[in-house]
């Protein structure tokens, strides 16, 4: 490389003051690594966003800030969560070209190297992705297969196995501030931008301290997210399930109809009334449930309220902002 690459390593947190001093060693001891080596510029640094956490993970990475030229810090007013939250970081720190990874550092920090030559040999984007599934639990494998088939059937360009540990250069990042989404869903939206892209695979690791911030009501709506935002698949296949109900109802008049005339096993009414009941009221009901959740999608869009809103800064690796500039919707 004729000129080494200034990165930031941009890392969303949510009550992470159990992981923060060991997350920072390890990643501070990278960034040493990957500068004496001559990988990565001097000017490289650490971003971490609070997410309107409740314990002293601000005033952990406040103080990590004053003890680390590498380290800068992000405050958001409240809590707007993970996918939120990284697209604050990601809008604001800078560098040419930014690393996003998880507080747990579950992901493998031994790939970033990978992912950095990736990049220079052309990559505008690297996608960490999990070479197995083992650590997970037998459920979590299933739903989250089922899952992947689930959006790649309806048309999503989707990265299988890939969360949100992924190097972007500059250039697709200020194509990402094109994408003004209020339902986020990241892991589907950057391989819409395009440009050159290729993976690193790596083995993930045990959490290092706290519990998981995606239990599963929050995985399941992250799912809703990506589902509604990302296709229009499910409206049409409403259409499609009308005129399979419409042709069955006529098969099922006509089976009704031949029944009561040619045998006498059947009782009078309760095929041509209750079976219809049963099955128009299922499918009425199952249909209503969808388009509400793309109702309730463009209720958040035509608002256009800002996606997060930082209240304070420390380090000068996030880019500094005046009061009324910091809203998302300036960016």
């Amino acid at each position: 490389m004729t000129q080494t690459l200034n990165i930031s390593i941009v890392v969303p947190c949510f009550n992470e003051e159990l992981v923060l001093p060991e997350t920072t060693l390890r990643l501070t001891s990278l960034i040493t690594s990957l500068v004496q080596r001559n990988i990565i510029s001097p000017e490289s640094g650490i971003v971490f966003i609070d997410d309107g956490s409740r314990d002293s993970t601000w005033h952990i990475i406040s103080e990590l800030s004053s003890e680390h030229e590498c380290i800068s810090g992000i405050k958001l007013s409240r809590n707007v969560g993970h996918q939120r939250a990284l697209l604050a970081g990601l809008m604001s720190a800078k560098g040419d070209a930014l690393i996003s990874i998880d507080a747990d550092l579950q992901d493998d920090l031994n790939v970033v190297e990978e992912m950095i030559q990736r990049h220079a040999q052309g990559s505008e984007i690297v996608y960490g992705v999990r070479r197995k599934r083992d650590s997970d639990t037998a459920f979590k494998r299933l739903t989250a297969r089922g899952f992947y088939k689930v959006m790649r059937f309806l048309g999503a360009d989707i990265i299988e196995d890939h969360a949100d540990f992924r190097l972007m250069g500059r250039r697709s990042i200020e194509d990402l501030r094109n994408f003004k989404e209020f339902n986020l869903f990241l892991r589907g939206i950057v391989p819409l931008i395009g440009y050159p892209s290729s993976l690193v695979y790596y083995d993930r690791s045990e959490r290092l301290a706290g519990i998981s911030k995606y239990p599963l009501r929050k995985m399941i709506a992250l799912a809703f997210d990506g589902l509604t935002s990302l296709s229009s698949i499910p409206l049409r296949l409403i259409t499609y399930a009308g005129l399979i109900l419409f042709l069955t109802s006529i098969l099922l008049g006509a089976w009704a109809f031949s029944a009561s005339v040619f045998t006498n096993k059947t009782i009078p009414g309760w095929a041509s009334t209750v079976l219809p009941i049963y099955f128009i009221g299922g499918v009425q009901i199952f249909s209503i449930g969808i388009i509400g959740e793309y109702v309730s999608k463009i209720f958040n869009e035509v608002k256009q309220r800002p996606r997060f809103i930082i209240s304070d800064t420390v380090g000068h690796h996030a880019k500094k902002t005046s009061k009324h500039e910091r809203t998302e919707h300036v960016s």
